[in-house]
């Protein structure tokens, strides 16, 4: 039997332009970061790391694009645990 995942809810074009805006205009990790933070408090119904595979999915975004923005916010959660990680 194939199984498939659940599509995740997929917002207007306008709104996937201005996520993907915001995004654009970080010019470094940090601010890539803070925008995750705020994305994610302020939007309850989904990530950022959903919105961004969404995104790649559908192609509205290059795969450079997309895997840098995916790998800061890996990144900083790998650092998180290993802050928290008992030596």
């Amino acid at each position: 039997m194939t199984t498939t995942n659940k599509p995740l809810n997929t917002s207007n074009k306008s709104a996937n332009d201005a996520l993907i805006d915001q995004l654009r205009a970080c010019q470094n990790p940090e601010e890539i970061l803070k925008f995750e933070k705020w994305f994610n408090s302020n939007i309850k119904s989904e990530k950022l790391y959903k919105r961004i595979c969404q995104l790649l999915k559908s192609r509205s975004i290059s795969r450079a694009l997309g895997s840098k923005w995916l790998l800061t916010l890996i990144e900083d959660r790998e650092n998180t645990i290993n802050k928290l990680s008992v030596k």
